[in-house]
């Protein structure tokens, strides 16, 4: 199994997992069915396409900037009465997705992505991403350890944890449930099911690396002692 990278970072992003009547939630980090839908857009598949070949694919996500949630008010009308509706939105955040499955299936999402057939969005069309979305395949490389090993793509928190939520296997205990499962993306009849979530976390290898070399011998307050 290979594993293919994605960055997905914009000023606004909003991984909706739930709607009801006036208020449009997201999720802290991107949900599967998004990112599935991303993939189907890609593609060039119509909303009405089946897309459960990709459920399959194995789906992790690293936190590597948390982001900040916000509320957005829209006035909308409807039978000539207006009201307000509250869509909320993850700022400012920076993830790194994973997508573990064959080398084949893997190359041509990847080749999708550099050339999609419709424009992206992460979650609305309100938020295109920002720069390029594929990281390239990792040959051989299973989804926890690719993000694992993977050079985080900030350069903030020195020596922090950073969280991983990924697609749990059927015997990790303390998994969850969650319904982002995409049966049907069709605007007259949407459709989710649940998936087996776990979550770890992991120190900022690579910061605190950083953070030690920068480390010197030379003590600014020594002159003053003397």
């Amino acid at each position: 199994m290979s594993t293919l990278m994605l960055r997905l970072t914009a000023p606004l992003q909003s991984w909706g997992s739930d709607a009801k009547f006036e208020r449009r939630g997201t999720e802290r980090v991107p949900t599967k069915s998004g990112v599935i839908g991303m993939i189907a857009a890609a593609l060039g598949r119509k909303r009405h396409e089946d897309v459960t070949d990709l459920f399959g694919l194995r789906f992790g996500v690293r936190v590597d900037r948390e982001g900040t949630l916000v509320r957005d008010f829209h006035t909308a009308r409807r039978d000539r009465v207006a009201y307000v509706t509250y869509r909320y939105y993850v700022a400012d955040a920076v993830f790194l997705v994973g997508l573990q499955g064959t080398e084949g299936e893997l190359r041509i999402i990847d080749d999708a992505l550099h050339r999609p057939a419709y424009p992206l969005f992460l979650g609305r069309r309100c938020c295109p991403p920002e720069g390029r979305i594929s990281l390239g395949i990792r040959s051989g490389k299973p989804l926890l350890n690719a993000l694992l090993e993977e050079p985080m793509l900030t350069a903030e928190k020195v020596g922090s944890h950073v969280r991983i939520v990924y697609d749990s296997a059927s015997d990790e205990p303390f998994a969850y449930l969650q319904r982002d499962l995409p049966l049907s993306f069709s605007s007259e009849h949407r459709k989710y099911g649940f998936r087996r979530v776990s979550e770890t976390t992991i120190k900022n290898g690579a910061d605190e690396r950083h953070s030690a070399e920068s480390v010197t011998d030379h003590d600014p307050f020594m002159e003053l002692g003397e």
